[in-house]
């Protein structure tokens, strides 16, 4: 599809209501403003087209920078381009958006491992939500890979930026689910580190707390898991 007329179908798509949701949320630059389900249309009708990507993230439109991250084809993702649209992040919206995408390219280790070392807000917060990724859907990965950024989580959280600092109590959380191992780790971290104070702006977002996180979701996996034993037998 050609992008003129893209563009002109998301304008119409676009509503002033989600524009204000999104502008609470720290969208500030340009958007139409449209719903994810009208993205998830989108990107249903337009597969996988990298050089429509390249056009839709250089308009500099949020939403337009969302469908790219939806679109892009990861089999053919570089780091360079990582890289350009890593600098580009302005509002956790997109950058959890391209963290998903990224999650999908085989440059998602060594990204998550780059940009946690960052003191950067963005990409610090695209970095541990890949090391939360990394944590539910690698299972080749050794305990030893997650306890050492459990330490460094405990270590650095209070002192990393706003959203990183969401993001890395996200990583713990997905941590602690991983095996009965490191939800115990996990969950002595999460006592130490006590509350995680995130500026969440004019939304009614919460940061979890991470230990009653942990537990929930560790005994839903469980109950999930007796279920489907019992529907087999």
């Amino acid at each position: 599809m050609d992008l003129q007329p893209l563009l002109e179908e998301m304008e119409t798509l676009g509503t002033e209501q989600n524009r204000k949701i999104y502008r609470r949320h720290g969208v500030a630059g340009a958007q139409y403003g449209l719903s994810f389900a009208n993205l998830k249309k989108l990107q249903k009708r337009l597969k996988k087209d990298n050089p429509l990507a390249l056009e839709l993230w250089a308009t500099a439109n949020h939403d337009c920078r969302i469908l790219a991250t939806m679109i892009a084809n990861p089999r053919e993702t570089g780091d360079d381009l990582l890289e350009r649209w890593r600098g580009d992040l302005d509002n956790y919206i997109i950058t959890d958006s391209f963290s998903g995408f990224v999650g999908q390219t085989s440059l998602s280790q060594s990204k998550a491992e780059e940009w946690t070392a960052r003191g950067d807000e963005w990409p610090g917060r695209a970095g541990w939500h890949l090391i939360a990724h990394l944590a539910m859907k690698n299972p080749d990965l050794p305990d030893s890979y997650f306890q050492e950024r459990v330490s460094f989580i405990e270590t650095n959280i209070h002192l990393a930026k706003n959203r990183a600092k969401d993001a890395m109590n996200n990583a713990l959380i997905a941590i602690g689910m991983r095996n009965p191992t490191l939800m115990k780790l996990a969950i002595a971290a999460a006592q130490r580190i006590g509350k995680v104070d995130v500026d969440h702006g004019e939304t009614s977002c919460k940061t979890p707390d991470a230990v009653s996180y942990i537990r929930k979701a560790v005994a839903r996996k469980a109950v999930a898991r007796k279920e489907s034993r019992g529907k087999k037998s």
